[in-house]
């Protein structure tokens, strides 16, 4: 029973009261463009759409600058009202102006339907494959170049792999929030981009509470002390807005300001989905808390962890633009009725890595269970491309370790808004492509990947270049990716333990991975790398020795690089590859854990090293054991890799002295198609060991893992750093140092002095063919690397044979002269 006095009762019942009094809102505007009538929607009756054919916000010009139309075939589960019409624009731009009542915040909603129109004056559709073009609102950019055929193709694919009923084409809605001053004006202007057409179907303006989502003081900001406040000079988009746990909650469920607030479960990461609860007493709302914040059945609804807080962390993955900053409002509500005071449960939340919250204790914040809370946060997602691209925004939440009593953790609803940088909310349009990022879902109905949100598709990624007559292609990468969809269907998100492949790749706890290391003691650590540190372990009882490579605060890598690590070698098993044994997330950690390699890196036998000296034909062994590696990642036609960062610290050796590819951190999926044998994106890798073509293009192929491996070659043969600043200009790279000398017929000169003796002279002469063959400036005069292994081993089977005859014996400088003449 409760216990509670007079002014504490009233307080209960206007809260209670509060519930069924939605926000009204003093701005209401639903235009339902291409139309010349006015009618109520059926599925939101309190929704009057005007037509906007003879409307007050539109221009006197409208007949002449743009042309309404319908759908040719609409899809019948689409509702009429506002995608039964569409108004499309010529080549000028085109603006309504809208006056509201008050200055403030309005919600901005756009309605996108692409599909084929009836083009009243021609023979042919209009076909919005097409349309390219860019919205701002009020000095704001809120869409660039933008194609809401993407972004639909976007919305069905995810949808359809979280087992939502859409139709084929599905509509999109774009919400952004602006705050209009005392102007009272809210214009949006449609321009359409070269030899293309702009198209709306509807737009919404609705009012927002002051301070809903504006002048919060109660910001946190993620990794600063400070950063963007949220007042009237920001602008934001909607990326997520999630109901935890439950079922979708439709806009007239909403409390008067027509949110759509999604279902979670296409973000939730792994297998670690936890319980969800429903709690069927009223929301107590607060005045810091009030009733417009979010529905009741938000509230109502929660995924908790439950029993399997000791396994993992609760964790959504939620893929957005890198390069802005990002409001992340949680919502709260303890509904759980076994605990009923501060203390009986408190967690910890993690944001990309980073600890928000170390005791987050829900009574702490509120007056008891039923009564509602929001905490709000800022982070910046970086450009670790170099340029915008989809990134990864991490949430996760694990029981506080001094609380283990109460082991659990639970969260109702998310809300996630871009922030404007530079009066632009606008990101890139979605890239066709035939790599599934693990992300996000990788099955397709029209050969693309993103994350949809409530409001239609919110995210985009990375940058391309669109030509008018992409319609074509994208025939081909539809079906291309229709294939993707049949084999993968089942996949949601990036994990590995969601995965078919992953059965090879276990999840591992992360006291199993303290008790490997001796609570991660530095007497166990063996190397360090541009992840962290590298222990050495023992695990199963200490029957087996792994290498267990624990992520560094401090270091440049992170959750793209530990993703793509899992995402590669746990699908990938060869000879010449490291084993990927497990992995660990739990508590915003990020480990990897492979076969231990005995005999360390290759460069540790090299140069810099205490270490004896390798002989030849071993160090030829390992060049023809990476090369083969190499090929094996290449040559696989439905998931051929590029690796990314080939060098001599990524090539292991165990015990046997077989060498191993290791670290996938950069590796990309590569293309089969002869018109896109390349992954664009921002420079990565090792200074001295990148592809110059790489560097001028921004493209990675096969040929840049060749050139690398050229790099290694000249290393192997020479025992010094591939970068030496100590050397004159003309010796400081030793690639090129290395290409000068097998022109002149000098790389007797420049071989490691300790292979004095050992090598032969046709070895010599066909290995340096093969190491300047591979650093050729032109990737496409590079040899594959199928053929850099028949080289490498015929240049061994010449050492062997000169052996046999006279034994090991190096040429002089007279005799490699002799072989380049």
């Amino acid at each position: 029973m409760f216990a509670f006095n007079l002014p504490f009762f009233f307080l209960f019942f206007s809260t209670i009261t509060t519930t069924i009094q939605p926000y009204k809102a003093t701005d209401r505007v639903f235009l339902n463009c291409g139309s010349n009538s006015n009618s109520n929607s059926n599925s939101e009756s309190d929704k009057r759409w005007e037509g906007d054919e003879h409307s007050k916000f539109v221009p006197s010009n409208i007949n002449t600058t743009s042309f309404s139309s319908v759908p040719d075939d609409a899809d019948s589960s689409i509702d009429d009202l506002p995608y039964s019409t569409a108004r499309f624009f010529n080549t000028t731009p085109f603006t309504y102006t809208f006056p509201v009542s008050s200055q403030g915040p309005k919600f901005l909603r756009l309605h996108f339907y692409p599909t084929l129109y009836i083009h009243r004056n021609a023979y042919d559709d209009l076909n919005t494959e097409r349309s390219f073009f860019s919205v701002s609102s009020n000095g704001y950019s809120l869409l660039t170049n933008f194609s809401a055929f993407f972004a639909a193709a976007f919305l069905a694919k995810t949808h359809s792999s979280a087992g939502i009923n859409i139709p084929h084409v599905p509509r999109v809605v774009k919400e952004f929030l602006i705050y209009v001053k005392d102007t009272q004006i809210l214009n949006v202007t449609f321009t359409p981009s070269r030899n293309s057409l702009a198209f709306i179907n509807g737009i919404e303006i609705v009012s927002v509470p002051e301070n809903l989502y504006f002048k919060d003081k109660g910001l946190k900001y993620v990794g600063t002390n400070n950063g963007p406040v949220i007042d009237s000079n920001t602008a934001l988009e909607n990326i997520y807005r999630l109901n935890m746990g439950r079922e979708q909650i439709s806009v007239k469920d909403d409390t008067g300001m027509y949110r759509s607030w999604d279902q979670d479960n296409n973000y939730v990461h792994g297998a670690a989905t936890g319980l969800t609860t429903t709690y069927h007493s009223p929301i107590m709302y607060t005045k810091e808390t009030p009733s417009y914040t979010a529905p009741e059945l938000v509230y109502q609804t929660q995924r908790s962890m439950g029993n399997q807080s000791d396994k993992h962390n609760l964790t959504w993955i939620l893929p957005v633009d890198s390069g802005f900053y990002y409001l992340l409002r949680l919502h709260f509500c303890n509904i759980i009725p076994q605990y009923t005071k501060e203390g009986d449960v408190s967690f910890r939340i993690f944001i990309n890595n980073q600890t928000v919250e170390q005791e987050a204790d829900v009574f702490h914040w509120t007056q008891g269970s039923g009564y509602p809370v929001y905490k709000d946060y800022i982070v910046f997602v970086n450009d670790t491309e170099g340029r915008r691209s989809i990134q990864d925004l991490w949430l996760a939440m694990h029981p506080n370790p001094s609380h283990e009593e109460s082991g659990d953790a639970y969260l109702n609803g998310l809300e996630v808004f871009k922030l404007s940088i530079n009066n632009s909310v606008a990101g890139p349009n979605p890239e066709p492509s035939f790599t599934t990022t693990p992300t996000v879902s990788p099955n397709p109905v029209l050969g693309f990947w993103t994350t949809p949100t409530v409001k239609g598709n919110k995210q985009q990624t990375p940058y391309v270049v669109i030509i008018v007559g992409i319609a074509e292609a994208l025939v081909f990468l539809s079906f291309l990716a229709f294939i993707v969809f049949k084999r993968r269907r089942q996949a949601k998100h990036y994990s590995a333990a969601n995965d078919r492949s992953s059965a090879r790749c276990r999840r591992l706890s992360l006291k199993e991975v303290k008790a490997a290391t001796d609570e991660f003691n530095d007497s166990f650590v063996i190397g360090k790398g541009g992840f962290g540190k590298v222990y050495k372990g023992c695990m199963n009882k200490a029957t087996t020795i792994v290498a267990i490579k624990r992520l560094d605060s401090s270091s440049r890598q992170g959750f793209q690089e530990f993703r793509t690590e899992i995402e590669m070698l746990s699908k990938l098993r060869h000879v010449q590859l490291v084993s990927l044994i497990g992995y660990c997330d739990d508590e915003g950690e990020m480990i990897l854990v492979y076969d231990y390699m005995a005999h360390g890196t290759l460069r540790e036998h090299l140069y810099s090293t205490s270490k004896p000296p390798m002989s030849w034909k071993k160090r030829l062994d390992i060049c023809i054991g990476v090369a083969k590696g190499l090929h094996y990642l290449h040559s696989d036609g439905k998931r051929a890799i590029i690796h990314g960062d080939v060098k001599s610290t990524n090539i292991l050796l165990d015990e046997n002295w077989v060498a191993k590819l290791s670290d996938f951190g950069l590796s990309k999926l590569c293309s089969e198609d002869q018109s896109k044998k390349h992954v664009s994106t921002g420079v990565k890798g090792s200074v001295g060991y990148i592809d110059p073509e790489y560097c001028w293009t921004q493209q990675l192929t096969k040929k840049s893992d060749v050139y690398s491996f050229g790099v290694v070659l000249f290393e192997v043969l020479c025992a010094r750093p591939v970068i030496d600043a100590g050397l004159r200009d003309e010796q400081v790279n030793l690639a090129e140092w290395g290409k000068a000398c097998h022109r002149k017929g000098t790389l007797i000169e420049i071989i490691d002095p300790k292979l004095s003796g050992e090598i032969a002279p046709g070895c010599l002469r066909k290995f340096g063919d093969v190491a300047s063959k591979c650093l050729h400036e032109e990737g496409s005069e590079r040899p594959a690397m199928e053929e850099v292994v028949w080289r490498l081993e015929f240049a061994l089977q010449l050492q062997e044979d000169a052996e046999k005859v006279d034994g090991p014996k190096t040429t002089d400088k007279n005799q490699e002269l002799s072989f380049i003449i």
